[in-house]
């Protein structure tokens, strides 16, 4: 069983940066695509970004490219988001989820195997 650990988040101000960390234990993550998504107050969880099982391939939604990037490090079994830029929408607990499928697209909820339990992001002056 795959256990996800998200860390990182807290309160920013508009244009700081935070760096999310997703932590896995009970499995090696390189046998993984990782996603990362988001839930704003009264929205439902989107897709932000997803990384292929070695790093090479990433994919980001519209609104967080350039802003954002997401990496891994397999052999410390921990991928990262960094964010950078940050507004006020950006608001929201991310999640890191675990898959076995990779498709350069959106992802969805369902493509997802195993979850973490969020951390709070704020973006607020």
């Amino acid at each position: 069983q795959l256990k996800l650990v998200e860390s990182g988040g807290g309160l920013v101000q508009p244009g700081g940066s935070l760096r999310l960390s997703c932590a896995a234990s009970g499995l090696t993550l390189d046998s993984y695509v990782i996603g990362w998504f988001r839930q704003a107050p009264g929205k439902e969880r989107e897709f932000v970004a997803q990384i292929s099982w070695n790093g090479g391939s990433t994919y980001y939604r519209d609104s967080v490219k350039g802003r954002f990037t997401i990496s891994r490090d397999n052999a410390k079994n921990t991928v990262y988001l960094q964010m950078n830029s940050l507004k006020p929408e950006d608001t929201a607990v991310y999640y890191c989820a675990a898959g076995s499928s990779w498709s350069p697209s959106p992802r969805t909820l369902s493509e997802y195997d195993y979850w973490g339990q969020g951390t709070q992001v704020t973006v607020s002056s």
